[in-house]
Protein backbone atom coordinates (compact mmCIF):
# COMPACT_ATOMS: atom_id res chain seq x y z
CA UNK A 1 0.00 0.00 0.00
CA UNK A 2 1.10 3.48 -1.20
CA UNK A 3 2.13 5.24 2.57
CA UNK A 4 1.55 8.11 1.08
CA UNK A 5 -2.06 8.13 0.19
CA UNK A 6 -4.78 8.41 3.26
CA UNK A 7 -6.73 5.40 3.93
CA UNK A 8 -10.09 5.24 3.03
CA UNK A 9 -13.05 6.49 5.45
CA UNK A 10 -14.88 2.94 6.72
CA UNK A 11 -17.85 4.90 7.81
CA UNK A 12 -19.64 7.37 5.33
CA UNK A 13 -18.92 10.58 6.62
CA UNK A 14 -20.02 14.39 6.08
CA UNK A 15 -16.45 16.15 5.27
CA UNK A 16 -18.02 18.84 3.68
CA UNK A 17 -21.07 21.80 3.57
CA UNK A 18 -21.59 23.81 1.11
CA UNK A 19 -23.57 26.60 1.05
CA UNK A 20 -23.68 27.88 -2.98
CA UNK A 21 -26.72 30.63 -1.90
CA UNK A 22 -27.90 29.96 0.90
CA UNK A 23 -29.10 32.76 3.42
CA UNK A 24 -25.96 35.14 4.41
CA UNK A 25 -23.96 32.62 2.21
CA UNK A 26 -22.62 32.47 -1.20
CA UNK A 27 -20.37 30.14 -2.77
CA UNK A 28 -19.69 28.96 0.67
CA UNK A 29 -17.67 25.69 1.39
CA UNK A 30 -17.21 24.96 5.09
CA UNK A 31 -14.59 21.72 6.47
CA UNK A 32 -16.46 19.83 8.72
CA UNK A 33 -14.37 17.32 10.99
CA UNK A 34 -14.74 15.06 14.08
CA UNK A 35 -15.10 18.43 16.83
CA UNK A 36 -16.34 21.50 14.31
CA UNK A 37 -17.58 25.00 15.53
CA UNK A 38 -18.34 27.74 13.73
CA UNK A 39 -17.59 31.36 15.51
CA UNK A 40 -18.41 35.22 14.34
CA UNK A 41 -20.23 37.98 14.98
CA UNK A 42 -24.06 38.25 15.19
CA UNK A 43 -25.29 38.13 11.65
CA UNK A 44 -22.51 36.01 10.48
CA UNK A 45 -24.38 32.87 9.10
CA UNK A 46 -23.19 30.73 11.97
CA UNK A 47 -26.80 29.27 12.40
CA UNK A 48 -27.40 29.16 9.34
CA UNK A 49 -24.67 26.86 8.49
CA UNK A 50 -25.88 24.22 11.01
CA UNK A 51 -29.90 24.56 9.49
CA UNK A 52 -28.38 23.80 5.89
CA UNK A 53 -26.93 20.76 7.40
CA UNK A 54 -30.37 19.52 9.24
CA UNK A 55 -32.06 20.55 5.73
CA UNK A 56 -29.56 17.69 4.34
CA UNK A 57 -30.11 15.18 6.80
CA UNK A 58 -33.77 15.39 6.90
CA UNK A 59 -33.59 15.03 3.02
CA UNK A 60 -31.84 12.36 3.16
CA UNK A 61 -34.05 10.40 5.80
CA UNK A 62 -37.13 10.96 3.28
CA UNK A 63 -39.26 13.96 4.92
CA UNK A 64 -40.94 16.30 2.49
CA UNK A 65 -39.47 19.65 1.53
CA UNK A 66 -42.91 21.50 3.15
CA UNK A 67 -41.61 19.97 6.65
CA UNK A 68 -37.95 21.16 6.13
CA UNK A 69 -38.46 24.45 5.06
CA UNK A 70 -41.52 26.06 6.33
CA UNK A 71 -40.08 29.50 5.37
CA UNK A 72 -38.12 28.87 2.19
CA UNK A 73 -38.16 32.86 1.10
CA UNK A 74 -36.03 33.27 4.37
CA UNK A 75 -33.32 30.78 2.94
CA UNK A 76 -32.73 32.83 -0.15
CA UNK A 77 -30.09 35.29 -0.08
CA UNK A 78 -31.22 38.88 0.73
CA UNK A 79 -30.27 40.21 -2.86
CA UNK A 80 -31.13 37.53 -4.78
CA UNK A 81 -33.67 38.58 -6.97
CA UNK A 82 -36.43 36.66 -9.13
CA UNK A 83 -35.83 35.52 -12.64
CA UNK A 84 -37.82 36.77 -15.64
CA UNK A 85 -40.59 34.05 -14.67
CA UNK A 86 -40.53 35.26 -10.59
CA UNK A 87 -38.60 31.86 -9.86
CA UNK A 88 -36.05 32.60 -6.29
CA UNK A 89 -34.46 29.81 -4.73
CA UNK A 90 -31.27 28.78 -2.89
CA UNK A 91 -28.80 26.23 -3.64
CA UNK A 92 -27.00 23.49 -0.79
CA UNK A 93 -24.95 20.81 -1.02
CA UNK A 94 -21.94 18.27 1.03
CA UNK A 95 -19.51 15.97 0.37
CA UNK A 96 -20.08 12.81 2.34
CA UNK A 97 -16.89 10.45 1.97
CA UNK A 98 -16.86 7.14 2.11
CA UNK A 99 -15.78 3.25 0.84
CA UNK A 100 -17.00 4.64 -2.23
CA UNK A 101 -14.90 7.93 -1.96
CA UNK A 102 -16.14 11.05 -1.87
CA UNK A 103 -19.46 11.98 -3.31
CA UNK A 104 -20.51 15.62 -3.81
CA UNK A 105 -24.52 16.32 -3.82
CA UNK A 106 -25.70 19.64 -4.71
CA UNK A 107 -29.23 21.27 -4.24
CA UNK A 108 -30.96 23.74 -6.37
CA UNK A 109 -34.18 24.37 -4.24
CA UNK A 110 -36.74 26.67 -5.72
CA UNK A 111 -38.59 29.02 -2.92
CA UNK A 112 -40.85 30.88 -5.12
CA UNK A 113 -43.74 30.96 -6.47
CA UNK A 114 -44.19 27.49 -5.13
CA UNK A 115 -41.23 24.80 -3.02
CA UNK A 116 -40.01 22.23 -4.84
CA UNK A 117 -36.34 20.51 -5.87
CA UNK A 118 -35.54 21.97 -9.63
CA UNK A 119 -32.13 20.64 -9.42
CA UNK A 120 -30.08 17.76 -8.12
CA UNK A 121 -26.51 16.56 -8.69
CA UNK A 122 -25.00 13.56 -7.50
CA UNK A 123 -21.31 12.85 -8.49
CA UNK A 124 -18.07 10.56 -7.77
CA UNK A 125 -14.70 12.08 -8.43
CA UNK A 126 -15.39 13.31 -12.36
CA UNK A 127 -18.39 10.78 -13.04
CA UNK A 128 -21.86 12.10 -12.85
CA UNK A 129 -23.83 9.72 -11.25
CA UNK A 130 -27.61 11.05 -11.28
CA UNK A 131 -28.94 14.42 -12.46
CA UNK A 132 -32.37 15.95 -11.81
CA UNK A 133 -33.75 18.93 -14.05
CA UNK A 134 -37.27 20.65 -13.40
CA UNK A 135 -38.18 20.22 -17.73
CA UNK A 136 -41.78 20.99 -16.99
CA UNK A 137 -42.81 23.64 -14.51
CA UNK A 138 -46.57 22.80 -14.61
CA UNK A 139 -45.89 19.00 -12.93
CA UNK A 140 -44.50 18.11 -9.75
CA UNK A 141 -41.83 16.21 -10.82
CA UNK A 142 -38.43 16.24 -12.61
CA UNK A 143 -37.07 14.21 -15.05
CA UNK A 144 -34.26 12.36 -13.63
CA UNK A 145 -31.12 10.68 -15.23
CA UNK A 146 -28.49 8.31 -13.68
CA UNK A 147 -25.87 6.57 -15.28
CA UNK A 148 -26.28 2.80 -16.03
CA UNK A 149 -22.68 1.78 -18.28
CA UNK A 150 -24.93 -1.10 -19.46
CA UNK A 151 -26.51 -1.45 -23.10
CA UNK A 152 -28.19 1.53 -22.03
CA UNK A 153 -26.01 4.12 -20.76
CA UNK A 154 -28.51 6.52 -18.95
CA UNK A 155 -31.65 5.47 -17.59
CA UNK A 156 -34.57 8.31 -17.21
CA UNK A 157 -37.51 8.40 -14.86
CA UNK A 158 -39.27 10.86 -13.39
CA UNK A 159 -38.95 11.65 -9.84
CA UNK A 160 -41.02 13.81 -7.12
CA UNK A 161 -40.12 17.11 -6.86
CA UNK A 162 -40.31 17.36 -2.98
CA UNK A 163 -37.65 15.01 -1.80
CA UNK A 164 -34.53 13.78 -2.46
CA UNK A 165 -33.38 11.62 -5.24
CA UNK A 166 -30.13 10.44 -4.36
CA UNK A 167 -32.59 8.90 -1.52
CA UNK A 168 -35.01 7.45 -3.98
CA UNK A 169 -31.96 5.44 -6.46
CA UNK A 170 -31.90 2.30 -3.91
CA UNK A 171 -35.36 1.27 -5.05
CA UNK A 172 -35.02 2.36 -8.49
CA UNK A 173 -31.52 0.97 -9.74
CA UNK A 174 -30.96 -2.89 -10.00
CA UNK A 175 -27.49 -3.32 -9.19
CA UNK A 176 -27.07 -5.51 -12.50
CA UNK A 177 -24.11 -3.84 -14.18
CA UNK A 178 -20.64 -1.67 -12.44
CA UNK A 179 -21.99 1.27 -13.58
CA UNK A 180 -25.46 0.74 -11.36
CA UNK A 181 -23.49 -0.69 -8.58
CA UNK A 182 -21.37 2.26 -8.28
CA UNK A 183 -24.77 4.88 -8.50
CA UNK A 184 -26.12 2.35 -5.53
CA UNK A 185 -22.73 2.63 -3.41
CA UNK A 186 -22.56 6.41 -3.82
CA UNK A 187 -25.88 6.72 -3.40
CA UNK A 188 -26.27 4.35 -0.17
CA UNK A 189 -23.13 6.37 1.34
CA UNK A 190 -24.57 9.89 0.77
CA UNK A 191 -27.96 8.67 2.77
CA UNK A 192 -26.40 6.75 5.37
CA UNK A 193 -23.94 9.78 5.92
CA UNK A 194 -26.78 12.20 5.99
CA UNK A 195 -29.50 10.24 8.15
CA UNK A 196 -27.63 9.91 11.38
CA UNK A 197 -28.48 13.39 13.12
CA UNK A 198 -29.26 14.36 15.94
CA UNK A 199 -29.81 18.15 16.61
CA UNK A 200 -29.88 18.99 20.15
CA UNK A 201 -31.25 22.51 22.00
CA UNK A 202 -31.42 21.53 25.42
CA UNK A 203 -34.70 23.82 27.04
CA UNK A 204 -33.48 24.22 30.69
CA UNK A 205 -37.02 25.35 31.38
CA UNK A 206 -38.68 22.12 30.39
CA UNK A 207 -35.77 19.95 32.22
CA UNK A 208 -36.99 21.16 35.81
CA UNK A 209 -40.04 19.30 35.00
CA UNK A 210 -40.44 15.74 36.16
CA UNK A 211 -40.69 13.35 33.22
CA UNK A 212 -43.16 11.10 32.35
CA UNK A 213 -41.42 7.26 31.64
CA UNK A 214 -41.24 6.01 28.01
CA UNK A 215 -39.23 4.74 25.60
CA UNK A 216 -36.19 6.39 27.03
CA UNK A 217 -35.00 7.82 24.00
CA UNK A 218 -33.38 11.78 24.40
CA UNK A 219 -35.76 14.13 22.56
CA UNK A 220 -34.31 17.43 20.91
CA UNK A 221 -35.05 20.04 23.70
CA UNK A 222 -33.96 17.03 26.42
CA UNK A 223 -36.58 17.78 28.33
CA UNK A 224 -37.19 13.99 29.10
CA UNK A 225 -33.11 14.21 30.75
CA UNK A 226 -35.07 12.72 34.00
CA UNK A 227 -36.45 9.81 32.31
CA UNK A 228 -33.29 9.16 30.17
CA UNK A 229 -31.31 9.09 33.71
CA UNK A 230 -33.21 6.59 34.31
CA UNK A 231 -32.66 3.98 32.04
CA UNK A 232 -28.83 4.80 32.11
CA UNK A 233 -28.77 4.25 35.53
CA UNK A 234 -30.10 0.92 35.13
CA UNK A 235 -29.17 -0.31 31.54
CA UNK A 236 -26.02 1.57 31.00
CA UNK A 237 -24.05 2.01 34.43
CA UNK A 238 -20.85 2.35 32.75
CA UNK A 239 -21.76 4.85 30.87
CA UNK A 240 -23.84 6.91 33.88
CA UNK A 241 -20.93 6.65 35.87
CA UNK A 242 -19.00 8.50 33.90
CA UNK A 243 -22.05 11.16 33.69
CA UNK A 244 -21.62 11.30 36.86
CA UNK A 245 -18.00 11.64 37.32
CA UNK A 246 -17.99 14.45 34.31
CA UNK A 247 -21.31 16.54 36.54
CA UNK A 248 -18.17 17.03 38.81
CA UNK A 249 -16.46 19.39 36.65
CA UNK A 250 -19.64 21.64 36.25
CA UNK A 251 -22.11 21.74 38.61
CA UNK A 252 -21.52 23.36 42.17
CA UNK A 253 -20.85 21.84 45.33
CA UNK A 254 -20.08 17.45 45.57
CA UNK A 255 -21.41 15.69 43.53
CA UNK A 256 -21.59 12.09 44.44
CA UNK A 257 -23.72 10.66 41.85
CA UNK A 258 -26.46 11.23 39.84
CA UNK A 259 -29.92 8.97 41.44
CA UNK A 260 -33.48 9.39 39.82
CA UNK A 261 -36.99 9.37 42.12
CA UNK A 262 -39.89 7.48 41.06
CA UNK A 263 -42.50 9.67 42.23
CA UNK A 264 -46.13 8.66 43.06
CA UNK A 265 -47.96 9.41 39.84
CA UNK A 266 -45.39 7.76 37.64
CA UNK A 267 -42.85 10.38 37.10
CA UNK A 268 -39.56 10.20 37.56
CA UNK A 269 -37.43 13.22 38.96
CA UNK A 270 -33.50 13.38 38.43
CA UNK A 271 -31.41 14.32 41.38
CA UNK A 272 -27.56 15.26 41.29
CA UNK A 273 -26.54 13.11 45.11
CA UNK A 274 -24.47 14.98 47.02
CA UNK A 275 -23.20 12.23 50.03
CA UNK A 276 -22.34 9.25 47.53
CA UNK A 277 -25.50 7.24 50.02
CA UNK A 278 -28.74 9.28 48.48
CA UNK A 279 -29.62 10.71 51.65
CA UNK A 280 -28.93 14.32 50.72
CA UNK A 281 -29.43 15.15 46.84
CA UNK A 282 -30.35 18.45 44.98
CA UNK A 283 -33.20 17.90 42.42
CA UNK A 284 -32.28 18.89 38.91
CA UNK A 285 -34.97 21.40 38.69
CA UNK A 286 -32.75 23.58 41.44
CA UNK A 287 -29.81 23.90 39.32
CA UNK A 288 -28.91 26.46 37.11
CA UNK A 289 -29.84 27.15 33.13
CA UNK A 290 -26.28 26.88 32.24
CA UNK A 291 -25.61 23.76 35.07
CA UNK A 292 -28.85 21.95 33.35
CA UNK A 293 -27.30 22.70 29.66
CA UNK A 294 -24.22 21.44 30.58
CA UNK A 295 -26.16 17.62 32.04
CA UNK A 296 -27.61 17.90 28.79
CA UNK A 297 -24.61 17.63 26.41
CA UNK A 298 -22.80 15.98 28.26
CA UNK A 299 -25.40 12.91 28.70
CA UNK A 300 -25.75 13.52 24.39
CA UNK A 301 -21.90 13.19 23.98
CA UNK A 302 -21.49 10.08 26.31
CA UNK A 303 -24.32 7.87 24.96
CA UNK A 304 -25.32 6.55 21.20
CA UNK A 305 -27.91 6.36 19.00
CA UNK A 306 -29.68 3.94 21.00
CA UNK A 307 -30.31 6.54 23.65
CA UNK A 308 -31.08 9.66 21.55
CA UNK A 309 -33.75 10.11 19.39
CA UNK A 310 -32.32 9.69 15.85
CA UNK A 311 -33.53 7.24 13.16
CA UNK A 312 -30.18 5.36 12.07
CA UNK A 313 -30.36 3.38 8.91
CA UNK A 314 -31.72 0.17 10.35
CA UNK A 315 -29.83 -1.77 7.55
CA UNK A 316 -26.57 -0.88 8.16
CA UNK A 317 -24.68 -1.99 11.34
CA UNK A 318 -23.79 0.41 13.92
CA UNK A 319 -20.46 0.31 13.73
CA UNK A 320 -20.20 1.32 9.63
CA UNK A 321 -22.37 4.39 11.21
CA UNK A 322 -20.94 7.73 12.55
CA UNK A 323 -23.61 9.82 14.40
CA UNK A 324 -23.66 13.70 14.22
CA UNK A 325 -24.58 15.85 17.18
CA UNK A 326 -25.76 19.55 15.77
CA UNK A 327 -26.22 21.86 18.91
CA UNK A 328 -26.17 25.56 17.76
CA UNK A 329 -25.37 27.32 20.73
CA UNK A 330 -22.73 24.71 22.17
CA UNK A 331 -21.66 26.79 24.89
CA UNK A 332 -25.02 28.81 25.23
CA UNK A 333 -25.10 29.80 29.22
CA UNK A 334 -22.18 27.90 30.09
CA UNK A 335 -19.43 29.48 32.11
CA UNK A 336 -15.87 28.90 30.80
CA UNK A 337 -15.19 26.06 33.39
CA UNK A 338 -18.49 24.22 31.69
CA UNK A 339 -17.59 25.32 28.32
CA UNK A 340 -14.10 23.76 28.86
CA UNK A 341 -14.84 20.36 30.14
CA UNK A 342 -17.47 20.26 27.40
CA UNK A 343 -14.90 20.83 24.94
CA UNK A 344 -12.36 18.82 26.53
CA UNK A 345 -14.73 15.53 26.49
CA UNK A 346 -16.53 16.16 22.73
CA UNK A 347 -12.88 16.24 21.48
CA UNK A 348 -12.17 12.53 23.43
CA UNK A 349 -15.01 11.12 22.39
CA UNK A 350 -15.61 12.44 18.51
CA UNK A 351 -11.12 10.90 18.33
CA UNK A 352 -13.24 7.48 17.72
CA UNK A 353 -14.60 8.28 14.75
CA UNK A 354 -18.42 6.83 15.90
CA UNK A 355 -19.33 10.32 17.08
CA UNK A 356 -18.83 13.87 15.73
CA UNK A 357 -19.97 17.46 17.03
CA UNK A 358 -20.78 20.59 14.61
CA UNK A 359 -21.49 23.53 16.97
CA UNK A 360 -21.77 27.05 17.37
CA UNK A 361 -19.94 28.58 19.98
CA UNK A 362 -18.55 31.97 21.32
CA UNK A 363 -15.47 33.81 20.81
CA UNK A 364 -13.70 32.45 24.41
CA UNK A 365 -14.96 28.83 23.49
CA UNK A 366 -13.36 29.01 20.23
CA UNK A 367 -10.04 30.45 21.26
CA UNK A 368 -9.76 27.96 23.50
CA UNK A 369 -11.16 24.99 20.97
CA UNK A 370 -8.07 26.06 18.93
CA UNK A 371 -5.53 24.22 21.08
CA UNK A 372 -7.74 21.13 21.45
CA UNK A 373 -6.38 18.51 18.84
CA UNK A 374 -8.86 17.09 16.57
CA UNK A 375 -11.17 20.56 16.82
CA UNK A 376 -11.73 22.42 14.06
CA UNK A 377 -12.51 26.08 14.25
CA UNK A 378 -14.56 28.09 11.35
CA UNK A 379 -14.40 31.48 11.54
CA UNK A 380 -17.08 33.71 9.99
CA UNK A 381 -17.52 37.43 9.03
CA UNK A 382 -20.76 39.23 9.67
Amino acid sequence: MDATRPLPISRPTVTEVRLSAFKAHRSAVFPIGPVTLFAGASGSGKSGVLQAYEALARLGAGDELGRIFPDPAGCVPESAGPDAQGRRGFRIGCTVDGPAGPARLELAIQAEPELRVVGERLTLGDRTLLTTALRDPGRSSVQAEWHTAGAVPVTRAPFPDDVLGTALLPLRVAGKTEGQRQVLAAAEQVVVGLRSVFACDPQPHRMRVPAARGEGRLRRGCDNLAEVLHRTRTGCRMRHARLAAVARGGCAGPVAGLDVEELADGRVRAVLARDGRGAVGTPLERLGEGELRYLALALVLLTGPGVLAVDQVAEVPDALQSLTVLADGFDRGLDPRQSGELLALAAEICAGGHLRLVGTAGAATAARARELPGVTVVDLEA
